[in-house]
């Protein structure tokens, strides 16, 4: 398969004003942003916690920040509640905010059924 042939959401990290027409936005925390297609993040104050493992379903494990906010922009892509977009611009303001999506888009099942990581 090559790249022209994957129909995931493309994900890559920048910043708001890096979102075009066809992108909607992905932020860790608060910061304001005027765009039709935006989903936040929060991570767990202090929390070392790993969301998602190797070795078990994920059905048993709590999904992640990034993987819970990328799935709500998946189902309001696909419910008409957001313009379509076509890809993803990650907003992080921290390493682990950074970190979250990358596990999300790796580790877990569903959110890397659907979302691409964009080299």
């Amino acid at each position: 398969m090559t790249e022209t042939d994957d129909a995931r959401i493309r994900v890559r990290f920048g910043t708001a004003s890096d979102a075009g027409p066809d992108d909607a936005l992905l932020i860790e925390g608060d910061a304001p942003a005027d765009h039709p297609a935006v989903a936040r993040f929060n991570l767990p104050a202090g929390s070392t916690q790993r969301f998602g493992h190797n070795l078990g379903c994920t059905c048993c494990t709590p999904r992640g920040p990034g993987a819970q906010a990328l799935g709500q922009l998946f189902l309001a892509r696909a419910r008409a509640e957001v313009p379509w977009f076509r890809s993803v611009v990650a907003v992080t303001r921290s390493a682990a905010g950074a970190g979250a999506v990358q596990a999300a888009l790796t580790a877990d099942v569903v959110t890397a059924a659907r979302f691409r990581a964009d080299p």
